[in-house]
């Protein structure tokens, strides 16, 4: 026991201090973001509204997200990563405590609309705060420790959200992610400073590459836009699964949601570790957690049996576990070549479309076609993600033999001169 313990603290080991600073950041802010897989059920148990408004009303937290990963990127590279993320959280904060004021269809629109621009403006700037901090080799497992802090937070905050809406109803939601998100500005102020800070890795690069010209990277982002469609059905349309088609009370929802952050939390990085001492290239390990989350949703139709959630949300997990950390090492090492504030907001930008389609379609879908349609129409959008993935793959190779051999003809050519 003693040596498994030895061995999983081992594998946080080499991480700089601003990285574990940001991941107490991201902890304390997703601590608070337990709004986020209850908000389909308030806005129709709640505020009454159908659940084809509450489609439209997601696709305006997506298209939010789009232009707040867009504009967070562009204000990254201008002004720098710490004032984005500073006044992301201290604003989003603000605008959360208010959101729960808003009762109409076209005020809540635009008031969830405001609220993820703000918000998602921080993505991106978070992302290149965690290349800037982390030292080459451990940019994955930098990675991996800001999704265990995601993944910590988010275990607690459904089960306490759950607690929360029994004993003094929706509200008290927005209230405590409002306080979370100023709580994090403040540490983040504190702690984060960057005249303290020291960067170990540079931000700016000569003349940087246009992220849009990157064919590779463009594959990339549309597989990320199918996988985060497929993923984000766990965060709309699964918790009315559970509720509906197995009679699933607020606070058991919350349980089992908060059991994919426990186990993230346990298992990712020893599972990272390892897999990065593997011959697998990173497109192979996504192109397999994206076929893991796939399965987690065609088993919920074999069987009524409600035990079968469980193992769909482990399939989940499993599969999050290892897409996740490796796509975003992915898209970091891409980065290197242009701006990294430009490709990590496309980057956000993949999971950005993903909300605006993702959670409008699979609402619809449960509406008008039943649960079991929609999740196999959704397998059959993670079967496209697993094929970009594989195409991706070969691309790669095919371009990373090219170069091979144009290295091989140069070098002839200097010898015969």
């Amino acid at each position: 026991m003693q040596t498994l313990w030895n061995n999983y603290v081992n594998t946080f080991k080499g991480l700089s201090r601003e990285v574990w600073w940001l991941a107490l950041i991201t902890f304390i802010n997703r601590a608070g973001t337990m709004v986020i897989p209850f908000l389909s059920l308030y806005l129709t148990k709640s505020l009454g509204f159908e659940v084809s408004d509450v489609a439209w009303i997601m696709s305006a937290f997506g298209l939010g997200s789009v232009v707040g990963s867009w504009l967070g990127g562009k204000l990254t590279d201008q002004i720098g990563f710490y004032k984005v993320m500073t006044y992301s959280l201290l604003a989003t904060g603000i605008l959360f405590i208010g959101l729960q004021f808003l009762n109409t269809f076209v005020s809540f629109c635009i008031g969830l609309f405001l609220v993820m621009v703000v918000a998602d403006s921080f993505r991106p700037a978070m992302f290149v705060a965690l290349s800037a901090y982390s030292k080459p080799e451990n940019k994955t497992r930098s990675v991996t420790l800001i999704r265990l802090a995601i993944n910590l937070g988010f275990s607690a905050g459904p089960a306490i959200g759950g607690v929360i809406i029994a004993s003094i109803g929706y509200g008290g939601l927005f209230w405590v992610d409002g306080i979370t998100c100023i709580a994090a500005t403040l540490v983040l102020i504190t702690v984060l400073n960057p005249r303290s800070a020291k960067q170990l890795d540079d931000v700016k690069t000569e003349n940087p590459k246009s992220a849009y010209g990157d064919k590779a990277f463009i594959i990339f982002l549309f597989a990320m836009s199918l996988f985060g469609i497929v993923f984000l059905q766990y965060f709309s349309t699964m918790p009315i699964y559970y509720k509906d088609a197995h009679f699933l009370d607020e606070i058991e929802i919350g349980v089992l949601l908060g059991m994919n952050g426990f186990i993230i939390f346990i298992f990712e990085m020893p599972l990272i570790k390892w897999l990065e001492n593997t011959k697998f290239s990173k497109t192979s390990l996504m192109l397999f957690g994206a076929t893991l989350t796939g399965l987690s949703f065609v088993i919920l139709n074999l069987t009524s049996w409600t035990g079968i959630l469980i193992i769909g949300m482990l399939l989940m997990t499993f599969g999050e576990m290892i897409a996740f950390p490796f796509s975003n090492a992915f898209a970091m090492d891409r980065a290197k070549k242009g701006n990294q504030g430009e490709y990590m907001a496309l980057y956000s930008i993949a999971f950005s479309v993903a909300h605006i389609f993702g959670h409008n379609m699979g609402l619809q879908m449960i509406g008008n076609l039943g649960f079991n349609n929609t999740w196999f129409i959704i397998t059959g959008l993670a079967s496209v993600c697993v094929f970009l993935l594989f195409f991706l793959g070969r691309f790669l190779n095919i371009k990373k033999k090219k170069k091979q051999l144009l290295t091989e003809v140069e070098e002839e050519e200097i010898l015969w001169i």
